[in-house]
């Protein structure tokens, strides 16, 4: 038999592989509806914004400085919230799905379609941070009206945030220094 024979095994496997990787592959917009979740959430939280916004403008002349700034510090935790999900939602759908066609915008993000899995996971850490860190704040402001273990809790849970941020840098570090991963 010639060498040039064309053997129909392979070939009828390499179609069914092709069928099962682009059936795999298309499987990618099953993620879609998540990301689209997420901008509904972002709607959520903007009526929450306002729900609070609106809550502190009746209150101004009444409440204390503390209540204020417990009530300015809510609406900065909820637009990090916000910045986070928009982050995820784009960075994710465009790692994950398909790219934003959306041209060069002039109000595009200059780090959209840009930031991989571990810029990705850098961004949440870090506004996870920055999120723990609003809500230790509010909860030091008000430290009279929690229990003690309550605020060690608290202040533990973000060390623990901090730390994973930084082993997560750190990890990313040493990945990057590595020739193949």
């Amino acid at each position: 038999m010639s060498s040039h024979t064309p053997n129909k095994k392979p070939r009828q496997a390499n179609k069914v592989e092709h069928a099962l990787e682009s059936f795999i592959f298309k499987g990618r917009w099953l993620l879609a509806p998540f990301f689209v979740g997420l901008l509904f959430a972002v709607v959520l939280l903007l009526i929450k914004f306002f729900k609070q916004l609106y809550l502190m403008g009746i209150a101004t002349f009444t409440a204390t400085n503390q209540e204020l700034l417990v009530g300015i510090l809510t609406l900065v935790d909820t637009a990090l919230l916000a910045g986070l999900l928009l982050i995820i939602t784009f960075s994710g759908y465009e790692n994950f799905v398909s790219k934003l066609n959306i041209d060069n915008h002039e109000d595009r993000p200059s780090w959209m379609g840009k930031v991989g899995f571990s810029g990705l996971k850098m961004k949440l850490i870090s506004a996870i941070v920055a999120i723990s860190a609003v809500e230790l704040l509010k909860v030091f402001i008000n430290s009279g009206a929690y229990p003690s273990d309550e605020l060690l809790w608290k202040v533990t849970i973000h060390v623990t945030f901090v730390m994973s941020g930084v082993l997560f840098a750190l990890t990313d570090y040493l990945n990057s220094k590595t020739q193949s991963h």
